[in-house]
């Protein structure tokens, strides 16, 4: 195996990540460190440009308060997103997130990010809380900000964090490699922010073949925030709560624009609306079943049911709200002017952040504006900043948060000096893109805060860092030993090699925990084979194969997805009921229970290599 060269970097403050929660924080940390004198650093997998959930692009921002507007208060979107959890949410966090993220907003217009104005100069709105944007280049204005902020000498691209460095129950670092040479890292540092995304391709995808790769959320988001706080003995929180979004089916292409903006219908085959002929079965979900607007894990189950009865598939009326809007325009004329300005504003959709979606309109012979699409439940996904919750266990702010819920600075988690933002951080959904960067923000000074009062210098002994490296590089040296011993590679009695491994994780989840072709449906006895089979593919993971530095990166990736897994499974079987149907459903616990309107957490304890389960309270502040 080719040699690796050892670079050690020591700083003040570590940023892991590189999304919208890293580049707020880099903007905000550089502003605060520069007072103080202290060295901030950023280390990202890919590069910033590209990085993170906005990568390819976003056409709205979806969360933009108005606070100074008049338009909504903090304590309405502490309230909306209380009843889109189903009761389950850490307020002193969305409300600590809502009262700053118009102010990122505003920030983003000042970077050039054009943002939709009507006639009079003010935003257009595609819902209530979301602003239309011209996004394709979303990701790469933020980027920038953040660039410039830190400056590209503190900033490392490229470089894949594996695990975090521990020392008396405090974090003093992260190592991890360089994808492009053979370089691995070790960062130490007072106080490290972890942002690194949530995770995708834990389950089984719909697409398979040609499209493996396509999925809602962005494929190269996996696990590592999970993996990295687990590892560092921190607490989570909504490890069951995963989201499973309703998309164009096979691209993955956004429908909110067409439900809110274009108040388009969804159907299934029989003409019928689900949401008015399933309307009772709200009621059984009460008190959230009947709150507006209804919380997207009940429309998802409404659209699942009509699948179940095989009234599918199911369509997004697209033709119908085209031509209904153009008709409302006026006379013929107006009416076509009008026409095409929607069959603009549809492809426009799709190109400023799912082009593979507007790729399959026209593969497909489907014009909007005549032709309905189809739409589909995605397989699950873990993602702490959309209406999912899955995360670490942080400490709320100072001002507002219940004494149970702060422990010393904003946003850092139960182990000393580690912070997490955006999927990172738990029981805080509907941030979206600009919370996320809101939130990273809010890490940003408390993290400046933090270094300026524990001013000790982080250490770590050579034989811990030593095991690491030996532990991370090993799957270089398992394939170089025994891929003589075959004459296919892929095929060794000695290793496995990381996409089978994937195959294997992916058909566990999804035939065991819930996916897809179990119609998102799992019981106690199911989940409790998966912790079986992940048990086993657990021990498989050392023996772990790469044949370059791609592959290294994705043997981790897989083994952060491994964790990730077994959190989930962990969590949705010590909740014993079913809170969140057309997320998953519990055949075993089908109904909502009272004693469950709680927190499930979880806990891996590194000395001892075990699993604690805890039941924390919900505590509302409004």
């Amino acid at each position: 195996m080719a040699k690796f060269e050892t670079v050690e970097i020591t700083t003040d403050i570590l940023i892991c990540g590189g999304g919208m929660a890293a580049c707020g924080a880099a903007v905000e940390t550089a502003y605060w460190a520069k007072k103080k004198g202290l060295k901030v650093t950023l280390v990202d997998k890919a590069a910033m440009d590209r990085s993170g959930a906005v990568a390819m692009g976003l056409s709205a921002i979806n969360q933009y308060v108005g606070v100074k507007d008049g338009q909504n208060s903090i304590q309405d979107y502490c309230n909306y997103v209380r009843n889109d959890l189903m009761g389950i949410t850490r307020e002193d966090l969305v409300a600590n997130i809502a009262r700053h993220v118009d102010s990122s907003v505003h920030m983003f217009e000042k970077w050039g990010l054009p943002i939709w104005k009507d006639a009079e100069g003010n935003y257009v709105h595609e819902g209530r809380w979301q602003l239309m944007i011209n996004g394709e280049s979303y990701k790469v204005l933020v980027a920038e900000a953040a660039k410039n902020a830190l400056g590209m000498d503190n900033i490392y691209e490229r470089v894949f964090i594996v695990e975090p460095l521990v020392k008396d129950g405090k974090i003093v670092g992260a190592v991890g490699f360089s994808t492009r040479e053979n370089k691995f890292y070790i960062f130490k540092a007072k106080t490290v922010l972890c942002c690194m995304g949530g995770a995708v391709h834990v389950f089984r995808p719909r697409s398979v073949g040609e499209g493996l790769g396509r999925s809602w959320y962005p494929p190269f988001n996996s696990g590592a925030s999970t993996y990295f706080t687990l590892r560092a003995g921190a607490e989570l929180t909504s490890q069951e709560v995963r989201f499973i979004p309703v998309r164009f089916k096979d691209a993955y292409g956004p429908v909110g624009a067409w439900f809110l903006l274009f108040k388009a219908r969804a159907t299934n085959a029989l003409d019928e609306n689900y949401m008015q002929t399933r309307a009772a079965e709200l009621e059984k979900w009460a008190p959230y079943g009947k709150v507006k607007p209804v919380p997207a894990n009940l429309r998802n189950w409404l659209m699942m049911l009509d699948v179940l009865e095989g009234k599918g598939p199911i369509s997004m009326r697209t033709e119908e709200a085209i031509q209904k809007i153009a008709a409302e325009a006026g006379d013929e004329k107006a009416s076509k002017k009008k026409l095409k300005e929607l069959e603009a504003e549809a492809w426009e959709d799709f190109l400023d952040m799912t082009i593979s979606q507007a790729i399959l309109w026209a593969a497909t012979n489907t014009a909007p504006e005549e032709k309905s699409s189809e739409i589909a439940a995605c397989e699950p996904y873990f993602i702490g900043s959309h209406s999912g919750a899955s995360g670490a266990w942080v400490s709320g702010p100072e001002d507002i948060a219940p004494k149970e819920y702060f422990w010393g600075y904003a946003n850092m988690c139960t182990v000393k000096g580690l912070f997490c933002a955006g999927d990172a951080s738990g029981a805080s959904s509907h941030k979206f893109s600009s919370g996320s960067l809101t939130e990273g923000r809010i890490c940003g000074k408390a993290m400046v805060k933090f270094c300026v009062e524990n001013t000790d210098e982080p250490t770590i002994d050579d034989a811990t860092v030593e095991a690491l490296r030996t532990r991370i590089l090993a799957p270089l040296d398992i394939f170089d030993e025994f891929k003589g011993a075959t004459t296919d590679p892929n095929i060794n009695p000695n290793y496995i090699r990381p996409q089978m491994y994937m195959f294997r994780l992916q058909k566990i989840m999804d035939e065991y925990a819930g996916g897809v072709t179990a119609q998102f449906m799992t019981s106690a006895k199911n989940l409790e084979k998966a912790l079986e089979l992940l048990d086993m593919l657990n021990e498989d993971a050392e023996k772990l194969a790469a044949e370059n530095l791609h592959e290294l990166m994705r043997v981790w990736e897989n083994v952060h997805r491994t964790w990730q897994a077994e959190a989930h499974v962990r969590t949705i079987l010590f909740r014993d009921e079913t809170r969140w149907p057309g997320y998953y459903f519990r055949t075993d616990c089908p109904t909502m229970k009272e004693d469950w309107l709680a927190f499930a957490n979880c806990i891996w304890h590194p000395e001892k290599n075990e699993w604690e389960m805890i039941k924390r309270d919900v505590k509302y502040i409004y």
